[in-house]
């Protein structure tokens, strides 16, 4: 850490000024802050600025959280689902190939900028343009609070089988031959691992838990480079060790700005070593156009492993991009000589020209798949997997979307009074099995999407009443108008954070709608009303006393 302080000078702080400013831009219309840096590291090498020790710090200590944030992430029962490593290792290795083969016989025409490239540089461009960007979709579906449906599960479970083949690709590079304490390193890890997960649970929500990251983060990366392997294998083997702890998930949240910040360096670096011209912006925009044969596959293949065709369809957009880790092999290939740098511009320049595309694509993917809807639909296959089978939600009076904290007192409350005619519905399995632990009456199902109704018999079940406690207003109006559409004549209520947004849910067709805010204030106060007094009742003098 101190070379990276010491290696700071004047122009550093005003590349970094530079980066903001573009990443400010580009975030105002609604692209990832990281077109941004690529771009503004476009500009400042047109004007003949060059990197310093300082970016490469910054871009290596990027690259070593990255790997650490994607240890963490690590859990091989999700990832060991037929329809997560099957469409991964299989997706990965066509296109690998079909990118290959293109760029070989685009190399056979003695085109400018293909002349030159072997079968191992276009194998390896085109196992580099197989990636997906886990940071792009990752972000995307948390802007939309979906990261616990389905689609977004497979998505992310993809991207994690991407990032290990791209971790042990970036392992391989190195060319080290480990060093005989190697194995005995490894060994100790793994005994060290209960001790490891017992500091994490110790060391709080503060500053402590993300101190306790990156010692780890570095600390591996340190270590396994003194055995002469990979540092950011190390990263990577640390933050598994952690993964599936209940903390792990929090400790990756706390180190994600961090991370962010550091990878600036990394993707001002990359935009830095040089401006497209306009042949390299023409091979570029041809890869971008390749997007929809990458997307397609994604969703045929999705849809062969029994996936619905909503889902297959959103996780298939999700990853409808080219990746960070495209530009990382890309930077590896170019640093080794196995490719020319010019490739490494158009590396960059392809990765935010796909970042543009999907924005508009993802900002748009409701309405681009109920268009698409009937044409989609003759991939459906009859058996599916398990949580999407037929609803059979029975007789009731009153369903309850969304079973967080706010759900289930809504639904207790309500089934002292109507009993088995409360019913819950909710998209995680977890959140459903752990309700069902409790006695309660909840189902698996995602009101926003436009295919739940299709799995339900709206008319068996004759429900009078639907509240959303759903995590935000958008999500809300989803539910409420997905519900309509499909032939809800009931009265629908809404939980919403502000008055704004109480607004616009009744705009959109939502009868009630309640601040949890207010009605927690409202709430507590009445609590605390009902306990005193009970308690003044029990403190008074009876007859006799």
């Amino acid at each position: 850490m101190e070379s990276l302080f010491a290696s700071i000078d004047y122009r550093d702080p005003l590349w970094i000024a530079v980066a903001f400013v573009f990443g400010f831009i580009a975030a105002q219309f609604a692209l990832p802050p990281l077109v941004g840096f690529l771009l503004a590291g476009f500009a400042l090498h047109a004007l003949g600025a060059q990197g310093g020790a300082f970016l490469n710090e910054m871009a290596d200590l990027g690259v070593t959280l990255l790997l650490f944030s994607i240890g963490l992430k690590l859990r091989p029962r999700e990832l060991l689902k037929p329809e997560i490593w099957g469409v991964a290792t299989a997706h990965m290795a066509i296109m690998t190939l079909l990118s290959g083969l293109v760029l070989m016989l685009l190399a056979g025409m003695d085109l400018r900028l293909f002349e030159g490239l072997s079968l191992s540089s276009t194998m390896l461009l085109g196992f580099a343009l197989a990636f997906s960007s886990t940071v792009f979709a990752v972000k995307a579906i948390e802007d939309k609070s979906e990261i616990a449906l389905r689609y977004a599960r497979i998505a992310v479970g993809i991207l994690i089988v991407q990032d290990v083949a791209a971790v042990t690709f970036i392992a391989a590079s190195a060319a080290k031959v480990p060093s005989p304490w190697a194995a005995l390193v490894i060994v100790l890890l793994l005994f060290t691992r209960p001790a490891l997960r017992a500091l994490l649970t110790r060391a709080g929500h503060g500053e402590l838990q993300i101190l306790f990251g990156l010692t780890l983060a570095l600390g591996g990366a340190a270590l396994f480079e003194l055995v002469d392997m990979k540092g950011d294998l190390g990263a990577l083997v640390l933050g598994a060790l952690l993964a599936g702890h209940p903390k792990a998930g929090e400790l990756f949240k706390a180190l994600l700005s961090l991370k962010d910040l550091f990878l600036v360096g990394f993707f001002l670096s990359i935009g830095m070593a040089g401006v497209p011209d306009a042949a390299m912006l023409l091979v570029a925009v041809l890869m971008v156009a390749s997007l929809p044969v990458k997307t397609g596959l994604y969703f045929w293949m999705l849809s062969r492993f029994r996936v619905r065709v909503r889902a297959s369809a959103l996780a298939a957009q999700s990853l409808s991009n080219f990746s960070e880790f495209g530009l990382i092999v890309a930077a590896i290939a170019a640093a080794n000589g196995w490719l020319d740098s010019d490739w490494l511009v158009i590396m960059a320049t392809a990765v935010a020209l796909s970042f543009v595309a999907s924005a508009a694509i993802s900002a748009n993917a409701d309405r681009i798949y109920v268009a698409m809807r009937p044409r989609l639909q003759r991939f459906e296959r009859k058996r599916r997997l398990a949580g999407d089978e037929a609803i059979d939600l029975g007789h009731g009076k009153c369903l309850i979307f969304g079973m967080g904290r706010v759900g289930a007192g809504a639904y207790d409350r309500l089934a002292a009074d109507f009993g088995d005619a409360v019913i819950g519905v909710d998209v995680d399995p977890a959140v459903v099995a752990q309700h069902r632990r409790a006695g309660r009456r909840v189902e698996i199902g995602n009101l926003t999407s436009p295919d739940f109704w299709t799995r339900v018999d709206v008319s068996s079940a004759p429900f009078e009443w639907i509240l959303l406690a759903l995590p935000n207003a958008r999500a809300n109006v989803k539910a409420a108008t997905f519900a309509r559409e499909w032939g809800f004549r009931g009265r629908i209520a809404a939980t919403t954070r502000y008055a704004d947004e109480a607004r616009e849910l009744q705009a959109h067709g939502i009868d009630a709608a309640f601040n949890i805010y207010a009605e927690a204030g409202s709430g507590f106060a009445e609590h605390t009303k009902a306990l005193f007094s009970a308690q003044a009742d029990d403190q008074a003098p009876r007859p006799g006393d």
